[in-house]
């Protein structure tokens, strides 16, 4: 039987060799992983729910307390997905200005149709590279990021692009899991992330592949007080985090200096 952190180790290289062998159209991490979203859109809001025991819903709204954005104000929400956190906020505030951005077409089609029916508010939904944001400086009043800044190319880009876009005073909240510190706890939910995950979502979501790939990449994702300091070299002030479950998630708060 393997150690926790064999398996972690084992099925962090497998992820690798599945990005190896990819078809030679998916050049880079960046392009494997959108066909990977791709894959499991239909059913990813789905696998969320039994993943998480539905716990990610209260994590969004948390995040959003934290983010506070003046009212009516104007927000943008980084790898969007299908809208989850676009539609907690609308429901928080449906005079607020929200856009979504995603490089996953499928994503952004689900939140359109999500969109279609939602009765407070209204988004905007963009494709787009959260590394090179396609919008001007100072243009929102706070920026959300939900689940997904272990799976960018680099960290630093998207945490530079995300404070330029912000007006002065505006906050950045991501949304994550996270690195347990505690021994025992860690080796408990090692054991559910990358040995039970996989297997759950490939029955719910469609694909063990993607639901083993999720997983590993929190294997070389910082923890979250070496992701504070970045969040501080890229320029954020009063740069926090909040752990919840133990530190299994976590939530960085990082403030655009004024």
């Amino acid at each position: 039987m393997l150690h926790p952190d064999e398996g972690r180790l084992r099925q962090g290289l497998e992820a690798e060799d599945l990005m190896q062998s990819a078809p030679a159209r998916s050049s880079g991490r960046s392009v494997y992983v959108r066909e990977m979203f791709a894959r499991i859109a239909p059913r990813y809001d789905a696998a969320n729910r039994v993943l998480t025991a539905g716990l990610d819903e209260a994590w969004r709204r948390r995040a959003i307390r934290l983010l506070a954005p003046p009212p009516g104000g104007s927000v943008l929400d980084l790898c969007c997905g299908t809208g989850d956190v676009v539609f907690h906020l609308l429901r928080t505030d449906p005079a607020m200005r929200v856009t979504g951005i995603d490089f996953c077409p499928p994503m952004l089609e689900l939140a359109r149709q999500r969109a279609a029916g939602e009765a407070r508010g209204s988004a905007e939904f963009v494709e787009g590279d959260v590394a090179e944001l396609p919008f001007a400086q100072n243009a929102f009043d706070g920026a959300t990021m939900a689940f997904s800044l272990r799976n960018v190319v680099d960290i630093d880009a998207v945490l530079t692009e995300t404070l330029r876009v912000l007006r002065p005073g505006a906050r950045f909240v991501n949304l994550d899991v996270g690195k347990p510190p505690n021994p025992l706890w860690r080796r408990l939910f090692n054991l559910y992330f990358y040995g039970v995950v996989p297997l759950l979502g490939g029955l719910v979501g469609g694909s063990r592949q993607a639901y083993s790939y999720l997983p590993s990449s929190l294997t070389h994702h910082p923890d979250a007080a070496h992701l504070r300091e970045r969040f501080e070299r890229a320029g954020f002030t009063h740069a926090e985090y909040v752990p919840l479950m133990g530190g299994a998630i976590a939530i960085h708060v990082g403030t655009k200096p004024t």
